[in-house]
């Protein structure tokens, strides 16, 4: 025990940036996937059934492809197009995308189980719908969707952890450089698996004191 809390003092700053850069992937994919998902799930609710085509391709695409898939393509097909990606531009493009489609999915069945009557109301009243999307349907679709939206946030976490196998130094990376130098592979994994989990667990905690209030 003493030769491992030794070897994690002297680790500690690895790890700490794996940790920040994990926390930064997987903040910037859930804010940009969300924007995705939301604009993609009130085309899918609300768009003609031509316009939802290309929007429901994307969504079935990316919903049945593996993460790491999506992480490999936004790696190295960019590169052959002659487009310049880093390895973490490419990792956070690949969780938005995948983010982006389970939201579109979430928003659009939050949407959906609102009844239409509260379109009519808003239009009775002079609403555009812009002013009744954002005004009327988000407010009661919001309840019923955040908590898949929070378990889509967690599978980001998660998922991040692929993102080492295109060079991309998060924590799941810079522990296995670590194991590297001292070959403490258990204690090592072992003590990045329950970082992953108090992240996912003080998420989903957070998620629950909002949806009470």
């Amino acid at each position: 025990m003493d030769a491992f809390l030794n070897q994690l003092w002297i680790a500690r700053w690895p790890l700490v940036d794996g940790l920040l850069t994990t926390l930064q992937i997987s903040l910037a994919a859930i804010v940009i996937g969300t924007i995705i998902g939301v604009l993609v799930g009130v085309q899918l609710t609300y768009g003609s059934f031509v316009s939802r085509i290309p929007f429901r391709l994307y969504v079935e695409i990316m919903r049945g492809t593996p993460v790491l898939v999506s992480v490999l393509a936004a790696f190295y097909i960019p590169s052959v197009m002659g487009l310049s990606l880093t390895a973490k531009m490419a990792g956070i493009l690949a969780l938005s995308f995948f983010a982006g489609a389970h939201i579109a999915e979430l928003t659009r069945g939050s949407l959906q189980s609102i009844p239409v009557g509260q379109i009519e109301a808003g239009r009775s009243i002079g609403l555009t719908f812009r002013q009744i999307v954002v005004n009327v349907l988000f407010p009661q679709a919001l309840r019923s969707a955040l908590p898949p939206w929070i378990n889509t946030g967690v599978e980001l976490i998660k998922g991040s952890s692929l993102l080492s196998l295109i060079g991309v130094a998060e924590l799941l990376l810079n522990t296995q450089e670590v194991i590297g130098r001292n070959f403490m592979a258990i204690q090592f994994y072992v003590f990045s698996g329950c970082i992953y989990l108090v992240i996912n667990i003080a998420l989903d905690q957070a998620a629950r004191t909002f949806d009470r209030r």
